[in-house]
């Protein structure tokens, strides 16, 4: 039977998985932001469209980056160890 995880080690794993969730997003949106850059047509003026897609984007990748430098640096702060129960 598998030992039972501390509170330490269960908040570990879910400080990893929003981390990794959120380093995902972050990947996929700017490398989408590059794809339509590079490899994209796009006609001498930009489209309406284009122009609103732009300005959500930039602060979603702001509140992602955030987030994640949030969640990263906040895994320093750990919980005091508790004292052992006496007999």
């Amino acid at each position: 039977m598998a030992e039972k995880m501390t509170n330490e080690q269960i908040k570990a794993r879910i400080i990893l998985t929003v981390a990794i969730g959120l380093t995902f997003a972050f990947v996929i949106s700017i490398g989408a932001l590059l794809y339509g850059l590079l490899f994209v047509v796009q006609p001498i003026d930009q489209a309406p469209n284009d122009a609103e897609a732009w300005a959500v984007l930039s602060p979603m990748l702001m509140t992602l980056a955030g987030g994640l430098i949030g969640v990263l640096a906040g895994n320093g702060l750990k919980d005091k160890p508790k004292d052992p129960p006496t007999p």
